[in-house]
């Protein structure tokens, strides 16, 4: 995104954590592309992940204004990475991947244009600043180079949380990374979600508090080795 704009205040990934019973659903979840069409579900979807995020409570503490205003500022935001083609969700749109391919993790003046207006209805003028502070930051903690993948948003509904939903989100992309030896990238706005992040391959690199925010932690992740194929009998 480009600098100082409002967009990326909704590039802060969500409080998914994959439970007990995710071991027993994560087969039967598949993960498929997201179209237009998937947009006010999917922001419904995400409004509900992000409710009582730390740093969303920093930035946006009255929870009022946020059920009214959220899903209204998740859907444009959400309509832009749909453009991209690497959102992700399933069959039932319990949740959302929005990435950006390499070399695009900034977008256009174009996209932060279109969710400014609505982003800022959510957070207010001091929300705003709160986070600009956290998006400058978080630009400038930003790896160097376009070689690398962006989970922008990782959100499930709550009511579909704990199942295996978030890890299969996740598969599409990382798969990718795997198989092309391209590196990803994410900022965690919840410390309980970084275990999650890290049996997905990701480790720490960073921790900051913005103007005092909640804790960000920054993760990346190496693409991994492709399993070795099996012995052969003979």
């Amino acid at each position: 995104m480009p600098s100082g704009s409002l967009a990326a205040l909704a590039h802060l990934p969500d409080r998914t954590s994959d439970g007990p019973a995710a071991c027993q659903d994560h087969a039967v979840i598949r993960a498929r592309n997201a179209t237009r069409a998937d947009v006010p579900a999917l922001a419904t979807a995400l409004a509900g992940a992000f409710r009582g995020d730390p740093i969303w409570s920093w930035i946006a503490p009255d929870l009022d204004r946020w059920d009214r205003r959220a899903e209204g500022a998740f859907g444009p935001e959400t309509a832009v990475k749909v453009r991209y083609g690497h959102t992700y969700t399933t069959d039932d749109r319990a949740g959302a991947a929005l990435w950006a391919p390499p070399g695009t993790w900034r977008g256009s003046m174009a996209d932060a244009l279109h969710v400014a207006v609505p982003m800022l209805r959510l957070v207010g003028l001091a929300g705003s600043r709160r986070g600009i502070g956290v998006l400058r930051a978080s630009e400038r903690a930003h790896p160097k180079g376009d070689d690398h993948w962006y989970l922008a948003v990782l959100g499930t509904h709550p009511d579909h949380q704990g199942r295996g939903v978030g890890s299969a989100l996740l598969q599409p992309v990382l798969e990718r990374c795997d198989l092309d030896g391209s590196g990803a990238y994410l900022e965690s706005s919840k410390p309980e979600n970084v275990p999650f992040y890290e049996r997905h391959g990701f480790a720490v690199t960073d921790i900051i508090t913005p103007g005092g925010s909640p804790p960000l932690t920054l993760m990346w992740r190496d693409p991994r080795p492709p399993d070795p194929a099996p012995d052969g009998d003979g």
